[in-house]
């Protein structure tokens, strides 16, 4: 077989894998006892590894607010010390198949998402979502973000673990996957856009919600966070993303991008035939809308793992599906169809299950190829979040951004010296 007819053959079965997968929301724990290697203190970020010295704003105030909900530090001066003392290890999710949004901090006593693929019993982790603006993945770690992490890791994940245990012993377990299928027809693109997602969610948990026994006062209290925060789901899809995607990893000869993923200082890719090598460039700066006081100028550059979503197949790939995503990432309807039309070029095939309703409900761009991406010199387009480049604020608006070509050129390189073409 020639090299040609071997990649092929590789990247075929990576994206059937991919969309074949059948990730499946299983469990909710503390990180320390669902996440590999999570023992001592370690945090995990988003994106490629990174020091402390190197840490972006965000990301530096999302460790400061980790160390001091751990009770390692009791103030940020005290965190900003030990964080630079080296008694601390910071490691990438991707490292421990989990993923963050932003910032992506999770801390050992922080409870997480477990989610696992029922074909190949892959198993991909996320934290909870804490809603928007002054939270601790967009770097603020203040009295208000600690409380709230405090009752998420309590009052909340209680509940919500007494939910999927119900789903689990019911049926095996909740399908986000097909959330995310029906979703993307009702005008989400589950990467900036869950509005549906999460009512579709809310309608999956709410009868097993009534059977948990709690008080009235305490699911009220849950369903009320819930319902007023779209993004609760968001770190659901991207545990589903990341085992799909974990199913389409270290396929020999393959060229499809695994993990595509930003830590405020660089933007790095994984290649599955080229295992868990990263291939890094500066992250990117985001063209968007600013929350009143704020302008570019005040951005953190691209940060989070949740470009996961794309590299599944959805998010900023089906921005066609979600018009109404404009508004809050800004640009036009028509740019959204732009975008989604450019991704087919640099994907390997249209997925199966994710649809596109306003184009005739073609499956969407799937399975980013390195090779399509040097030869057309197109390059990811995501749409994302922003963070203050200072650490303490918070999110200070939303955008779109477009990935940096020199790392997938470097992993083309790399592949080509791999397989000594």
């Amino acid at each position: 077989m020639s090299i040609k007819e071997e990649v092929e053959t590789a990247n075929k079965l990576a994206v059937e894998k991919m969309m074949e997968s059948n990730p499946l929301l299983v469990d909710v724990g503390l990180a320390k006892d669902k996440i590999p290697g999570m023992q001592g203190k370690i945090l995990l970020h988003a994106g490629p590894p990174i020091a402390w010295e190197k840490m972006s704003g965000p990301l530096r105030g999302a460790v400061i607010g980790a160390s001091i909900y751990e009770g390692w530090a009791e103030d940020a001066r005290r965190a900003e010390k030990l964080a630079a003392s080296g008694e601390i290890r910071f490691e990438p999710c991707h490292n421990h198949n989990a993923v963050g949004p932003m910032a992506g901090v999770i801390s050992p006593n922080m409870p997480v998402y477990e989610v696992e693929d029922q074909k190949t019993g892959i198993k991909a982790f996320s934290n909870f979502n804490e809603g928007l603006g002054k939270v601790l993945r967009y770097g603020a770690y203040d009295k208000e973000v600690i409380d709230r992490l405090n009752w998420l890791g309590t009052t909340f994940s209680e509940v919500m673990k007494d939910v999927v245990d119900q789903i689990r012993k019911d049926k095996g377990g909740l399908s986000f996957k097909n959330i995310i299928a029906q979703a993307l027809t009702m005008g989400d693109d589950c990467h900036n856009r869950y509005v549906a997602a999460t009512s579709l969610f809310i309608r999956e948990i709410v009868p097993y919600l009534f059977k948990s026994g709690y008080d009235q006062k305490r699911i009220q209290e849950f369903y009320s966070f819930i319902n007023a925060n779209n993004f609760t789901t968001l770190n659901i899809g991207m545990a589903t993303a990341k085992a799909m995607t974990l199913s389409a990893h270290n396929i020999k000869y393959s060229t499809i991008v695994t993990t595509m993923s930003r830590n405020g200082t660089e933007t790095g890719i994984r290649v599955s035939g080229l295992g868990d090598r990263w291939f890094t460039s500066p992250a990117p700066r985001i063209k968007g809308l600013w929350f009143p006081g704020y302008s570019e100028n005040d951005a953190n550059p691209d940060i989070g793992d949740s470009a996961i979503t794309e590299t599944a197949g959805f998010g900023g790939f089906a921005m066609a599906a979600a018009p109404a995503i404009i508004s809050w990432v800004g640009g036009s309807a028509s740019i959204a169809l732009e975008i989604t039309n450019k991704m087919y070029e640099i994907t390997y095939t249209k997925h199966k299950y994710f649809t596109i309703p306003s184009l005739d409900f073609q499956g969407t761009p799937t399975g980013v190829d390195i090779r399509k991406v040097v030869k057309t010199g197109i390059t990811p387009h995501i749409n994302t979040g922003v963070a203050h480049k200072d650490p303490g604020i918070g999110q200070i608006g939303a955008g779109l951004v477009v990935f940096p070509m020199q790392m997938f050129k470097d992993a083309l390189v790399a592949f080509a010296e791999e397989y000594s073409l």
